[in-house]
């Protein structure tokens, strides 16, 4: 594998850090002026995507005609445990409302069985369904999971045909550590992305992570991680 790039606040540009955040719209409490804001933020920051809530893809997609940043959703989230017909109908509506990227969170407790026939097969079919235009991220959610696993759980998701690799939800006790991007991008061939998400605030974070690998990056705080590289840049 080529060698990572290392960046500093110095070096790199607001347009790079911005193209390697998704916004996070995921919370359930949020109200739809809430939802439409954040898509304002989005498209201000030039981001690469907003993440939102199944039931906002039809709205988000409108309000970011034209902008330039993409919508993406969640399947079978936070959990995982939907049954794999559950996520192919999400997946498919998604897709028919505007989705061009799709977060999963593969199964949890199989994956912690050891039952990897039927991790893989899960993340399959949901690939399969999303088609080839869709980009598809698989959670691992390492907050549950030991190096071996995290090591097995990527394995399926490179198997399985999936994108990316992500360490997280955001919901569950812990997020992205450098440590499991590290292990997540040394698991995986070069041609599958990593996906960052879960604690990662500032600037200086960011930086962390995209100098270990990462893609991409689920955020909520995407205003105030570029407003401080900004003003770090003057």
């Amino acid at each position: 594998m080529s060698a990572i790039a290392t960046y500093t606040v110095e070096t790199i540009t607001v347009g790079k850090v911005a193209k390697t955040i998704d916004h996070s719209l995921l919370k359930p409490e949020l109200t739809v002026d809430e939802v439409l804001a954040g898509c304002e933020v989005a498209a201000a920051y030039d981001v690469a995507s907003v993440c939102c809530r199944p039931i906002d893809v039809a709205r988000c997609r409108d309000a970011l005609a034209g902008t330039g940043v993409v919508v993406g959703t969640v399947i079978g989230f936070p959990h995982g445990s939907n049954l794999t017909a559950t996520k192919v109908f999400e997946a498919e509506r998604a897709v028919e409302q505007g989705a061009v990227e799709l977060d999963m969170v593969l199964q949890i407790g199989l994956l912690r069985s050891g039952l990897l026939d039927d991790v893989r097969d899960d993340i399959a079919a949901v690939v399969a369904a999303a088609g080839d235009d869709v980009i598809v991220k698989v959670i691992l959610e390492n907050a549950y999971l030991d190096d071996e696993q995290k090591v097995t759980g990527c394995q399926a998701v490179e198997a399985a045909g999936a994108a990316y690799v992500k360490t997280s939800s955001g919901y569950a006790p812990s997020g992205a550590t450098l440590d499991d991007l590290r292990l997540m991008r040394a698991t995986v061939s070069p041609g599958i992305k990593i996906k960052a998400a879960g604690g990662v605030r500032t600037i200086d974070a960011l930086l962390d992570c995209i100098n270990v690998g990462i893609d991409r990056c689920g955020a909520t705080a995407t205003a105030a991680i570029i407003d401080e590289l900004r003003a770090r840049q003057d």
